[in-house]
């Protein structure tokens, strides 16, 4: 079958031609019909994750897809050929950039009814970040403020949504072009980051998303109150999730001493900081596709481009000033 993959970190990503997956007795083969396109891949190629992240290269990249199960090993019940299902990706295993991919049946959920399939691959890794953000890590619940950075971003735009559903009041941050579309998707008060500095627009804030790193993050422990979050999708990585990802102990330590001066300046606030590495998990997007159902939350997707021009479709992710997802589709 076709794929892009690259073949060691660093290399460009390439197309090839790979046998086609070899199912497991729990897994599922899924024919993609789309895929999402994500910082993410491009932090894997580039050799960002390897410390902590153990990949086999060659590696099949694409974080997100959506398809057709066309096979399912002999322990699956619930799925069945035919199926409109997606998924986040076990990368370890098969990414979303390719003409077939094998997944765990506990990793994949049929798409949500009001979503063409094509459009749910927008889905998986947003939402799963918006939710293990906002609920899992921070809680968020009726009254609170929350801070979104990015607001009209994959990430961003999902998120705007959830936090609305969930009762909180939200601003964002978003260039001149976006401020329509982030009131459009719910936002309170949305700050225009090229003429506007959100340090001085709001203060006592519950918690902040982080999907830019460098100044914003530092900016953002200025405005987070006393015993708020601020959770970011950037950097740097912090002791929790190393643990998570069981790293060794030079890494570990590696780990705390790169993340000492936020988690010092966050305690300085008396806030917390949290380092999300978005993960699987099937029961959270069938949550997500309920409320896309609901009408409490739709993906935003910015173009759609043909599957043979996914390093392309990389390439204009990384140019940024994009309103949403890039997805690439087969035909």
């Amino acid at each position: 079958m076709k794929a892009f993959a690259f073949q060691q970190y660093g290399s460009e990503l390439q197309e090839v031609e790979i046998p086609e997956p070899e199912l497991k007795p729990h897994e599922v083969l899924v024919r993609i019909v789309a895929a999402g396109v994500n910082h993410i891949d491009e932090k894997i190629r580039r050799g960002d994750l390897r410390r902590v992240e153990h990949f086999v290269l060659p590696m099949v990249l694409g974080a997100e897809f959506s398809g057709e199960v066309v096979a399912v090993g002999e322990l699956v019940r619930e799925f069945k050929p035919g199926m409109q299902v997606f998924a986040m990706a076990d990368l370890k295993r098969t990414g979303g950039f390719a003409e077939y991919a094998a997944i765990d049946q506990r990793l994949l959920a049929p798409i949500p009814a009001s979503l063409n399939t094509i459009n749910a691959a927008a889905l998986p890794l947003a939402g799963l970040t918006a939710w293990q953000a906002l609920v899992d890590i921070g809680q968020l619940h009726a009254g609170q403020k929350v801070l979104i950075h990015g607001g009209t971003g994959g990430i961003g735009s999902i998120a705007i949504q959830l936090a609305k559903h969930l009762g909180a009041r939200v601003t964002t941050t978003v260039g001149s072009t976006n401020v329509r579309l982030a009131h459009e998707l719910g936002a309170d008060t949305v700050i225009n980051y090229s003429s506007e500095d959100f340090v001085q627009k709001v203060q006592g804030i519950d918690l902040v998303l982080d999907t830019q790193g460098g100044i914003t993050l530092q900016k953002s422990l200025q405005v987070v109150r006393p015993g708020g979050k601020v959770v970011s999708l950037v950097s740097p990585q912090d002791p929790i999730y190393a643990a998570q990802v069981e790293a060794g102990m030079v890494t570990r330590a590696r780990i705390r001493v790169g993340s000492s001066g936020v988690r010092r300046r966050a305690r300085h606030a008396g806030a917390d900081y949290r380092f999300l590495f978005t993960r699987p998990d099937a029961e959270q997007l069938r949550a997500l596709a309920e409320l896309v159902d609901e009408g409490k939350i739709r993906p935003v997707i910015d173009r759609v481009l043909p599957f043979d021009e996914t390093p392309q479709a990389i390439q204009t992710l990384l140019g940024g000033g994009l309103r949403g997802k890039v997805l690439v589709r087969r035909r």
